[in-house]
């Protein structure tokens, strides 16, 4: 029989060894990307089952009132995990010691607006984000960006917090991945988790290059080249290629609202597997820094390529071989890139 005293030390042990809460913002919190996410988020599917979470929500002043009611519906799904909601529109508040940051917030192209403009908007908020960043937040928070231009707005956040390492940003380019996989799931009348290792290449918009000669799909049991499954090259290079690139369009009209789900979604994969890792014999796409890559991307961008994850540290799965056909489409979706970042570090500067 146990002893009160021993009953007691069980009790306070059990309790001490529940891990610490970690603190997540999400930016543009109101928002209805961020209604989607922050379920998934506060129940425990990103960041572990049994990992307490601190949920920090950051929007301008006119939504607190909006943020507000998502706070409620937060309280009023009575998560265990959940220990704290913070709303706020002050980034000192938003930035403090995050241990992950997923930044959906961003200025979007209204009509009539050019590019460079709307570069110019985005460049001004991911400047301030980057900053306190830097500022406020632990060295080692992962910062995810989605707001678009997303990445080279990740660009900016990363040149505005010189001390946090560059590996630690990455832009979000797993919604387009999850289309990719999809698309050749169903051509081959096999569920999406069938389908491993189609790659995006480049630009999270419509130069993107969604590339399967390294895919698998698995048929009856058996692992078999993407292009020999699905037996139709045309439209793997045609219209395969364009829906992906086109499907956020699409979506929007289709609802007249950008595609809010799917991306929520993405945005959990991509931070779980950030967070726990890939699995063996797989990558994943990620908008990362192109230092040193080995297949001649310009260095100075962040562009998605396939990644390996492991103790939440990723790796571009080097030496895939490059055909002319694909070699063609990254340098494509490079060059838009670096135009997109010359601009915007000409407003960096100003």
């Amino acid at each position: 029989m146990l002893t009160l005293l021993t009953a007691m030390y069980i009790v306070v042990r059990a309790a001490s060894s529940e891990a610490d809460p970690i603190r997540v913002l999400v930016t543009g919190a109101a928002g209805q990307i961020a209604y989607s996410l922050l379920y998934s988020i506060a129940k425990g599917d990103v960041f572990g089952k049994d990992q307490p979470i601190i949920l920090v929500l950051l929007d301008i002043p006119p939504m607190l009132p909006v943020l507000d009611g998502v706070v409620m519906e937060l309280q009023d799904c009575a998560l265990p995990l959940l220990r704290e909601v913070i709303p706020t529109d002050k980034v000192e508040l938003g930035f403090k010691d995050l241990d992950a940051a997923i930044l959906v917030g961003s200025m979007p192209r209204k009509e009539g607006m050019e590019r460079k403009d709307l570069l110019k908007a985005n460049v001004a908020i991911f400047k301030t984000q980057g900053a306190a960043l830097e500022k406020y937040a632990k060295k080692s928070v992962r910062v995810l960006v989605v707001g678009n231009p997303a990445n080279t707005n990740c660009l900016i956040a990363s040149k505005s917090a010189p001390s946090i390492p560059k590996e630690n940003f990455s832009c979000l380019t797993r919604l387009d991945h999850n289309r990719a996989r999809s698309q050749v799931a169903m051509r081959c009348g096999v569920p999406a988790d069938a389908v491993k290792n189609v790659i995006i290449w480049g630009n999270h918009s419509s130069t993107q290059y969604p590339d399967v000669h390294h895919a698998m799909v698995n048929v009856h049991g058996k692992e078999v080249e993407a292009y020999n499954a699905v037996k139709d090259d045309s439209w793997l290079k045609g219209d395969f290629i364009s829906t992906v690139q086109l499907r956020g369009a699409a979506v929007i009209k289709a609802r007249k609202l950008s595609s809010a789900m799917s991306a929520a979604k993405a945005i959990c994969d991509h931070m779980r597997d950030w967070w726990f890792g890939t699995l063996d014999g797989e990558f994943m796409s990620m908008g990362v820094y192109a230092g040193g890559n080995s297949y001649g991307i310009p260095e100075d961008l962040i562009y998605s390529f396939p990644v390996h994850i492991k103790n939440k540290s990723w790796n571009i799965h080097d030496g895939l071989p490059i055909n002319d056909f694909s070699r063609a489409k990254m340098d494509a979706t490079a060059a838009e890139l670096v135009e997109e970042r010359d601009t915007a570090l000409s407003f960096l500067s100003q």
